[in-house]
């Protein structure tokens, strides 16, 4: 009779670890903001979701009237563009910002602190009347100060407010929060946070979890696997940042570009160091609005724009920071071609798989290729509206 050899020593506890440490691996992923929207806080009202919408919607009917101008300003394909059209008005109608922060770092600047104080209160009034009125976007919450910056005690103290002041005024923490800790220069800074979070948290009854910033090249040597789990499930994302980070290299100023060849290499080791433990990736930003109201110039923004976010979007990262309205445009109307364009093959390919038949054309797939077209279509029905 044959023996059943017993599993090696220690298996069972390296699964374990290989579960805690990477839940995604076999996961199907789940919805994801396709952009964040950073908005100062001296700038952000109660009606900055609604400036925003309108403010987009007023460049489409000015600059893009119907589905030709898709294909005359993107280069879309003639039978995506009229699908595109509808579903980008309807986007933009509906839900123009999906991820919203409230920033007191960069775009803020330095204050006194009677100053950021106030303005702390006025942005948990302001996400009070959005949530009431029901625009407040599925995702939200404040960027604070680094503590690169050398004042922990500056970021803490605006982090504090903020929550405190929605939680007194709301009565609880609205669903979608989350904060972003920029400048991470030390991993200590990690865990140090992340135990802020947990004090905070204390009487709300809700988890707090927070996105770390890769803006340096000295980010990238600590960032693994076991980062995401030695935080106990609290970091929820990791950010990219285009201009610290390639101001860090000492690239010149017209190489500061998402799509750099530097930046392609700090995106990868953010993938490959966080693949399947859950933390959601985000690329950066375009720091340029239109030159001018005339069509040549916002056609320009839209276009160079939407090369960046397909390039994101080629690599892998689905999401990206918009700081403009005009870029909820090209953001939104490239992400729907990307999802749209190939939609119906993955589907019959998936479908043939599970019919045990060929998919046809040559194709002959793997099942970690079939993993990643059902992947694909899951996220591309997530994205759609």
């Amino acid at each position: 009779m044959p023996v059943v050899p017993e599993p090696p020593s220690g298996f069972a506890e390296a699964y374990r670890a290989q579960q805690a440490r990477y839940p995604q691996l076999s996961a199907a992923p789940g919805w994801q903001p396709v952009h964040t929207v950073y908005v100062p806080a001296d700038r952000f009202s109660a009606h900055t979701v609604g400036e925003w919408r309108d403010h987009a919607l007023s460049l489409v009917k000015a600059h893009l009237g119907g589905p030709g101008e898709l294909v005359e300003v993107f280069g879309m394909p003639r039978g995506l563009a009229a699908a595109v059209h509808e579903k980008v008005l309807a986007k933009l109608t509906h839900e123009p910002i999906e991820d919203l922060r409230v920033d007191f770092e960069d775009g803020y600047g330095v204050r006194p602190d009677e100053v950021e104080d106030g303005h702390v209160e006025q942005a948990a009034e302001a996400v009070a009347a959005l949530h009431a009125a029901g625009a407040l976007p599925r995702r939200w919450g404040p960027r604070v100060k680094s503590f690169a910056d050398g004042d922990p005690g500056r970021s803490v103290r605006t982090l504090d407010g903020f929550v405190t002041g929605v939680v007194k005024r709301v009565g609880e923490l609205p669903a979608g929060f989350t904060v972003t800790f920029p400048k991470v220069l030390m991993e200590d800074y990690l865990p140090q946070f992340a135990g802020v979070l947990e004090r905070l948290e204390a009487g709300l009854d809700v988890r707090l979890r927070f996105e770390m910033q890769v803006e340096a090249p000295q980010t990238l040597p600590f960032l693994r696997a076991e980062l995401a789990e030695s935080l106990g499930g609290r970091l929820a994302a990791a950010h990219f940042g285009v201009f610290d980070y390639t101001a860090a290299l000492g690239l010149p100023p017209h190489e500061q570009r998402l799509d750099h060849p530097a930046c392609d290499h700090a995106r990868h080791v953010m993938q490959t160091a966080f693949a399947g433990t859950g933390v959601e990736l985000s690329d950066g930003s375009l720091a340029a609005s239109p030159a001018s109201d005339r069509a040549v110039d916002v056609h320009a923004l839209w276009l160079r724009h939407a090369e960046l976010v397909r390039h994101s979007l080629r690599h892998g990262f689905y999401q990206g920071w918009d700081m403009h309205p005009s870029h909820l445009v090209s953001r939104f109307a490239t992400v729907y071609a990307f999802h749209l364009a190939h939609y119906d093959s993955y589907r019959e390919r998936v479908t043939a798989w599970e019919e045990q038949r060929e998919a046809g054309g040559g194709v002959m797939d793997e099942p970690a290729t079939i993993r990643t077209l059902a992947a694909a279509l899951r996220r591309a029905d997530a994205a759609l509206p």
